[in-house]
């Protein structure tokens, strides 16, 4: 493939799908971002932009590509990530792009590779001729479908006035998102052999004392005070671990957790919640003994929608679609928290497809070339 072919979104987004980047966070022995991260970094220099890589944990990079400004104009951090999830399953090659019916079908092509080439064209396509004012910063990061490691290492060394961050949006105008916080409560019982009773302290049994309760938490947060975009945030119960064998009172009983938070609700909050109602079991169910560990957690997003970032986006949106744009939250986490809680005003919006981390995955072509157009107009107007 030409490097002149290669600055078309569609023939980018193949080169990118073709590329294994299979998060090894999440499946054992996957290849990483390096050679993605490679490809990528070549591409922004052959078209003068200046390239940082970093790489804090090997094998993971992650890339920073700037376009300087003459000066005097706002910054644009455009974010889009790397990493995939596993291959496995997929129908048929997860690796070899498809084009079908206006699809381009394969692996990352939706989540979200064809974010990646559509802001890597727009920004070398605003940035050609080196007439904006502003810099134009292009973050190609690693681990965002695990722990988002490559966005925070990005973010210890630069900033910018406003960003965008690709992910798919259907072409709607994403402005707030639900944050998680994973917990893991450990029940203590004793040990003894199951014919003396009154000797053993069945951690399973007390445990069911806290699923009831954890039940009954979410049915209070369902009722309570909704965002007008998100709704309530919700509690679940993710795995239980407990016991040794059929003859033993089991010692111990792990529960692992997840609260999705949405505005205004914090990890610590949670903390807060956990606590007062295994406090409660502890004051009210007999012999029941707990700790509680707080795990990886990640807050909720909101833009504020008179943003200079988001004032733009939506109005170049709106030329794109010929129509207002469908403003939306999502109640999955991304890396638009992150940027956020850095200082850096921000939002979301990406390209129309589907079957995200399924066994088929597409992007739709013409929103493609949309997103593609919207972005290039969006650092166009924002930079100059």
């Amino acid at each position: 493939m030409t490097s002149e072919r290669q600055d078309e979104p569609v023939e980018l987004l193949a080169r990118l799908v073709a590329i294994d980047s299979v998060n090894p966070a999440l499946v054992p022995g996957g290849a990483g971002e390096a050679a993605i991260a490679d490809f990528c970094g070549e591409w922004l220099a052959a078209r003068g932009f200046e390239v940082h890589r970093l790489e804090k944990r090997p094998g993971r990079p992650s890339l920073v590509a700037v376009a300087r400004g003459a000066g005097g104009g706002r910054s644009l951090m455009l974010n889009g990530h790397l990493d995939t999830v596993g291959l496995a399953g997929y129908d048929g090659d997860p690796l070899q792009p498809v084009l079908r019916g206006g699809r381009l079908h394969g692996r990352g092509a939706y989540d979200m590779k064809s974010g990646l080439a559509a802001m890597m064209i727009a920004a070398a396509r605003a940035t050609e001729g080196g007439t904006l004012r502003g810099d134009v910063l292009v973050a190609c990061v690693a681990d965002e479908e695990y722990a988002s490691a490559g966005t925070e290492e990005v973010l210890e060394t630069f900033t910018a006035d406003a960003a965008i961050v690709s992910e798919p949006s259907d072409l709607e105008v994403t402005l707030a998102h639900k944050g998680f916080a994973w917990f893991e409560v450990r029940i203590e019982g004793r040990a003894a052999h199951g014919s003396r009773p009154e000797l053993g302290v069945d951690a399973i049994a007390k445990a069911g004392h806290f699923l009831v309760a954890l039940e009954e938490h979410g049915e209070r947060l369902a009722r309570g005070a909704a965002h007008p975009l998100l709704g309530t945030g919700t509690v679940h119960a993710s795995v239980i671990r407990g016991g040794e064998e059929a003859s033993t009172y089991p010692a111990s009983c792990r529960i692992t957790l997840e609260r999705r938070t949405v505005p205004g609700e914090s990890a610590g909050g949670v903390h807060a919640e956990l606590t007062a109602i295994l406090d409660r079991l502890a004051a009210t169910v007999p012999d029941f003994s707990y700790s509680l560990h707080r795990g990886l957690h990640r807050e909720p997003f909101e833009a504020d929608r008179e943003a200079p970032i988001v004032r733009t986006v939506l109005q170049h949106a709106e030329r794109a679609l010929g129509r207002p744009p469908v403003i939306r939250a999502e109640p999955f986490w991304t890396d638009c928290a992150l940027l956020d809680q850095a200082g850096i005003p921000c939002l979301l919006i990406g390209v129309d497809g589907g079957g995200a981390h399924a066994a088929t995955e597409w992007a739709d072509v013409a929103s493609l070339h949309r997103l593609t157009g919207l972005l290039t107009a969006t650092v166009a107007d924002f930079c100059s």
